[in-house]
């Protein structure tokens, strides 16, 4: 499994560290990777994320970097996973990945719903897992009822998580490792239908 990092956060953020060990736990192994503006920051260069198309080459450049043997899901946290369904089905008309992983999707900004972030979503033919909070300012289950979606999307909404897929406890009952091991699960069990 290949893992890209958010906008905002670097590929050893707490989030993104503690979704790569479950997963490992699960079974996968996981590899990491940042893009350029990204990596930058660790030098002090404060660099704004860039547009999504714009990084599609360094995603690519990842996956050849990997030289992966069997199969390979792509995907990431937020823009890490929007960009990976970007080149996803080119990905995998070349049978280079067989699947697409998405972690908090941003089918919109926040507070912008009109802005929507998923036209390529409706005719999307990588089997794809989108795990989603339901209260991700990026897109609620009632948002996102409404988008065209391929059938090949699957998706896993965590009661109350946040953008990080993160639920309070006091109001939803579970705790974010709760929802990271219901999440570790589904991946386990959607991986096993990918061909």
């Amino acid at each position: 499994m290949l893992l890209a990092h958010g906008a905002g956060a670097p590929m050893d953020s707490a989030s993104m560290t503690a979704t790569a060990q479950v997963l490992a736990a699960a079974g996968f192994r996981v590899a990491r990777f940042e893009f350029a503006y990204m990596a930058a920051r660790r030098s002090g260069q404060r660099k704004p994320p860039p547009r999504a198309e714009s990084v599609q080459p360094e995603y690519r450049a990842a996956i050849d970097a990997l030289k992966t043997k069997g199969k390979l899901i792509i995907g990431g946290k937020s823009m890490g996973g929007r960009v990976a369904s970007m080149i996803a089905d080119e990905m995998l008309s070349e049978r280079k990945i067989a699947g697409l992983l998405c972690l908090g999707y941003p089918f919109h900004p926040p507070e912008k719903p009109q802005q929507l972030r998923t036209a390529h979503l409706a005719g999307l033919q990588t089997p794809t897992l989108i795990v989603q909070g339901t209260r991700d300012p990026f897109g609620t289950p009632d948002e996102v009822a409404t988008y065209k979606l391929s059938k090949a999307i699957a998706l896993l909404w965590l009661e109350d998580g946040d953008h990080d897929l993160k639920p309070r406890k006091k109001i939803s009952g579970f705790t974010a490792a709760d929802h990271l091991k219901t999440m570790a699960d589904r991946v386990a069990a959607w991986s096993a239908t990918l061909k």
